[in-house]
């Protein structure tokens, strides 16, 4: 089953919680934190162990959660945990995330957008590009950065399935491509 297929229920659930107390970031910030913890190899393992039971499971995820996000979770974060766990859907929940941002980004003036850059891009390069995207959005944009050493230099935008390559290598692999053609 395609990982948006799973994961719309659970972002509409989650959309739904945060509207009625007005805590999207708070969630979008439980979410990032989830998909760090189950993109982590050794967590991977641990929750695919039969040696480890279901409740422990469950415990040793939320303690995860509570570590990352640096302070005790939620009830409604400790449920989420505890369905994820039960359905086993802890690998969707990058596709989650995804969904509630495209969600919460059609419902608000806010919009979230992941950056991928070749290198940790400095406070200053951050918030230049929240300027932009701000004027080119007329929205209130906050970003999410991550590094992929396999760029060469320059960005990628994506917000939900939009994607913005500015890197060297989309301009050079553009470039290739017409070279080829003539």
């Amino acid at each position: 089953m395609e990982q948006t297929t799973i994961a719309k229920p659970y972002a509409n659930a989650i959309l739904e919680i945060a509207a009625q107390n007005n805590t999207h970031s708070v969630w979008h910030e439980v979410l990032t934190a989830l998909v760090q913890i189950a993109s982590d190899d050794l967590y991977q393992a641990f929750n695919s162990s039969p040696n480890a039971s279901k409740d422990e499971k469950t415990q040793a995820t939320i303690k995860l959660l509570a570590s990352s996000l640096g302070r005790d979770t939620s009830e409604e974060e400790n449920a989420l945990v505890a369905i994820l766990l039960e359905n086993s859907r802890m690998n969707a929940t990058s596709a989650i995330l995804e969904m509630f941002d495209v969600a919460m980004n059609a419902t608000n003036d806010t919009k979230a957008f992941n950056v991928i850059s070749a290198y940790k891009l400095t406070a200053a390069e951050q918030k230049q590009i929240v300027k932009d995207l701000e004027s080119k959005y007329n929205a209130t944009v906050s970003i999410d950065t991550q590094i992929d050493e396999t760029l060469t230099g320059g960005v990628i935008i994506k917000e939900g399935d939009k994607v913005l390559d500015l890197s060297i290598k989309a301009r050079v692999d553009e470039l290739s491509t017409r070279l080829s053609i003539n």
